[in-house]
């Protein structure tokens, strides 16, 4: 069930609940977004009601136990909440909770990622990626570290990466050369980028392929790229969390690595070579050098 649909429902069946599950489903439907994250004992405490009410009323609406109902809801902030107003959810979290609370979070959504990616549709990104004449990676706003880091690896591995940004020129302007042969990679996650959408769009009329990292099958770019591989980025407080985002390319990374091994391995004693020359790497403890 979707968070939509999870409102919808509660409004519909309202009349129909019991006296303990209207009072569960009002304080949803009237703080839905602080609802998304207390846990089934603070909510019933809320309420007045006990904690296995509020974990059979998940049940009741279809829901495969109580945090898949919580997901739902955050599913609905996150398409709906400024950053602002996310903010003010974080003052919701206790402070001695916060870490512990971003930390799973993290590891969830890293689990979910796992059991849910298409497997095949990361192998077809992968053999996109070795097969490109360029390859142009395009990731706005926050997105941009992540497009930053997939581009600093693999061209260490294969030639002719492009990354494509908004501090210089029009996304289109850095997309005019691309053609049938390249790829354009979008990195993109909830609350979407126009910009990185009409980058694609831009690059899908020239006849480039498109590969999707992003939330949703449903999002803006998954709906135009030819592969679309996709990462949990569920948040507790309002940044996204890039964890699992991050990792996939990573694994992307590698995957792509794996095939180019031997030329990597000759790469990186040269550079390995250059580097130690100009000392680019401290040791630890070489700090007490620096002060010298």
């Amino acid at each position: 069930m979707s968070s939509i649909d999870l409102l919808a429902k509660l409004n519909q069946d309202y009349k129909k609940l019991s006296k303990g599950q209207k009072k569960i489903a009002t304080y949803i439907l009237e703080n839905y977004d602080k609802a998304a994250f207390v846990t089934a004992s603070k909510m019933g405490h809320a309420v007045g009601v006990s904690e296995s009410t509020v974990v059979r009323f998940a049940y009741s609406l279809g829901f495969n136990g109580y945090p898949e109902m919580q997901r739902a809801l955050q599913e609905l902030i996150r398409n709906r909440l400024t950053t602002a107003q996310r903010i003010q959810l974080t003052s919701e979290i206790e402070s001695n909770d916060i870490l512990k609370s971003v930390l799973k979070a993290d590891i969830n959504n890293l689990r979910s990622t796992m059991e849910s990616i298409d497997y095949n549709a990361f192998s077809l990104a992968a053999e996109a990626i070795l097969n490109a004449e360029h390859v142009y990676i395009i990731g706005l706003r926050s997105s941009y570290p992540l497009s930053l880091f997939f581009s600093y690896y693999l061209s260490n591995i294969i030639e002719n990466v492009k990354t494509v940004s908004v501090e210089m020129r029009e996304v289109d302007e850095q997309l005019f050369n691309i053609g049938e042969n390249d790829l354009c990679i979008g990195i993109s996650f909830i609350r979407y980028s126009k910009r990185t959408a009409e980058g694609m769009m831009y690059a899908k009329s020239k006849g480039a392929h498109l590969v999707a990292i992003t939330d949703s099958r449903s999002s803006p770019i998954a709906e135009i790229s030819d592969c679309s591989l996709v990462a949990k980025c569920d948040m507790v407080s309002f940044p996204d969390s890039l964890v699992a985002p991050l990792s996939l390319i990573n694994a992307l990374i590698a995957a792509v690595g794996m095939r180019k091994k031997e030329m990597i391995s000759n790469r990186f004693e040269q550079l390995e070579g250059i580097w130690g020359i100009k000392q680019v790497y401290m040791t630890p403890g070489a700090a007490a050098d620096i002060q010298k």
